[in-house]
């Protein structure tokens, strides 16, 4: 049976908020209807609705997770738009949850794009994701906070170099009905040289096989459109305004 691409995508976001709440060493809780990663102040709180409409069991936690966080980083992922956290504070941002089926072989990346298997190549896509892609909760930037070594046995990571410069990089999360891709990252004096669409082409020629989930940025999503990838909902994420 064919499995509906929300369920694809929000069981692959909750195997990628697994895999680095694990690495990180943070409290995870697991419901039907919810993933909360329970970080330190810093990382905050981060929760995944997995399906619509949470029993009231499961909203009931949920609430006392946000609350428990009050005034401190929350970031609460509905694709569903089954809850409204407005009156705990929250406010909504939307973003395009997209898919993309198998298809054609994409062209040779036109820059170099290697996947990581090295400490120091993770401390280097780290650091590109944490600068380039804004990870401002996390400046100043601190060596193995948000790659810690052990997320290496849990992910694919990709570099991108451009004349042996590091330039961009990505992480990805193949599970076995889809492969996500999180934080495609480049660096802001490489923009507009192809380093994004050539990471593009590395990941999908190498997962040729399955669909590929990504929730895109507003400037992301002209490029993931031109590769073949297609809006499956606009998600809400509930966040704590000015944190």
């Amino acid at each position: 049976m064919r499995t509906e691409p929300l369920t694809l995508a929000t069981d692959n976001a909750a195997a990628f908020w697994t895999a680095v709440g694990q690495a990180r060493g943070y409290a995870l809780t697991r419901r039907p209807g919810f993933l909360a990663v329970d970080g330190d102040d810093q990382a905050g709180l981060r929760i995944l609705l997995l399906r619509g409409h949470p029993s009231g069991d499961d909203l009931s936690e949920l609430i006392a997770l946000v609350r428990k966080y009050a005034g401190g980083r929350v970031v609460v992922e509905d694709a569903f738009g089954s809850v409204d956290m407005s009156p705990l504070g929250l406010a909504a941002r939307q973003l395009p949850v997209m898919i993309r089926r198998p298809g054609p072989p994409m062209p040779a990346p036109a820059v170099e794009v290697s996947r990581v298997t090295s400490p120091d190549e993770l401390q280097t896509a780290e650091r590109i994701v944490v600068d380039g892609f804004a990870l401002e909760h996390f400046q100043p930037y601190r060596p193995g906070v948000v790659f810690p070594p052990a997320l290496l046995d849990r992910v694919e990571l990709y570099l991108a170099a451009v004349d042996g410069t590091p330039a961009g990089a990505c992480l990805a999360i193949p599970d076995a009905g889809a492969v996500g891709l999180y934080w495609v990252t480049t660096m802001p004096e490489f923009r507009s040289r192809g380093v994004g669409r050539s990471i593009m082409h590395e990941v999908l020629n190498r997962f040729d096989t399955l669909p590929m989930i990504l929730t895109a940025s507003r400037a992301g999503r002209p490029l993931y459109e031109s590769l073949g990838f297609e809006t499956i909902v606009d998600a809400t994420w509930w966040v704590q305004p000015g944190v």
